[in-house]
């Protein structure tokens, strides 16, 4: 754990922002490779499909967080704006991104579900780098590591939760999901990476419901911070986790059978 990678001029500069920007240029790197397989499209639409879909993310993710916590922040309007201080839900981003990149396609006049399939090995893996951040920053981290300890770490006592529980070794729930989310960027890379005649529009980010919300789900189960509670035993992300499970398996079915023409922008 290492929340602060370096300063400059007294002013911190935090490992988990370093690892965004990591995420954000691999997200436009893998762009730009499955760019090649769509000659047709835009020079330029990696960066401009980033820059869109990471300030929507921000943007999303902090308005979840928000209203998530909003007696607080009633409280403290100021403390709205302060990512700095942490606070962001990833499901908000990934809402938020989505209706984007639908706005996107249509403007740059792109087939939606084949623009969806472009986009979502990169925002895997940038999700990937973001779960390593939480890890070094020290949020969302998981239970005490009592069934199985030699899993766990020990939080140094410089951190909050360390000072908390000294000694106390917890699961690394955020280094679990990054490691999920690797071997999903992977197979979703390799699926998008086919040509058309060989996939449907649509279904490598089917694909990506089908399978990222059931890791999300069972991980939930092992987080030791505050959790916002949703339905019975379940929080607010586990449920959001079912929704677009079903959603998933929704689109697998209503997708059409077969590609659709990519007309040129």
């Amino acid at each position: 754990m290492h929340p602060v990678l370096f300063t400059i001029a007294g002013k911190p500069f935090y490992t988990y922002g370093f690892c965004a920007m990591l995420g954000f240029l691999a997200a436009v790197a893998v762009w730009a490779f499955l760019s090649r397989r769509r000659p047709a499209w835009p020079a330029g639409l990696p960066t401009d499909l980033g820059v869109v879909l990471l300030l929507t993310g921000i943007l999303g993710a902090r308005l979840a967080y928000v209203l998530a916590n909003l007696p607080d922040f009633l409280a403290n309007p100021l403390e709205i704006v302060r990512i700095d201080h942490g606070g962001l839900v990833f499901y908000g981003g990934f809402l938020l991104a989505s209706l984007a990149l639908v706005l996107f396609a249509r403007r740059r006049r792109i087939p939606v579900w084949e623009l969806a399939d472009y986009a979502i090995p990169g925002l895997a893996l940038a999700h990937a780098f973001g779960r390593v951040g939480c890890f070094c920053f020290g949020c969302c981290y998981g239970l005490p590591a009592r069934a199985f300890p030699s899993l766990g770490i020990v939080y140094p006592l410089t951190s909050d939760i360390g000072a908390a529980t000294p000694g106390l070794a917890r699961y690394p729930v955020q280094l679990f999901e990054a490691g999920a989310l690797l071997l999903l960027f992977l197979f979703l890379l390799r699926l998008a990476a086919r040509p058309a005649p060989a996939r449907r529009p649509g279904h490598v980010f089917a694909a990506y419901l089908l399978l990222y919300p059931p890791v999300r789900f069972a991980l939930e189960f092992l987080r030791g911070d505050p959790r916002q509670p949703a339905f019975a035993s379940l929080d607010v992300a586990q449920l959001l986790s079912l929704l677009l499970f079903a959603a998933g398996l929704l689109l697998l079915w209503l997708l059409p059978r077969r590609p659709a023409e990519t007309p040129a922008p």
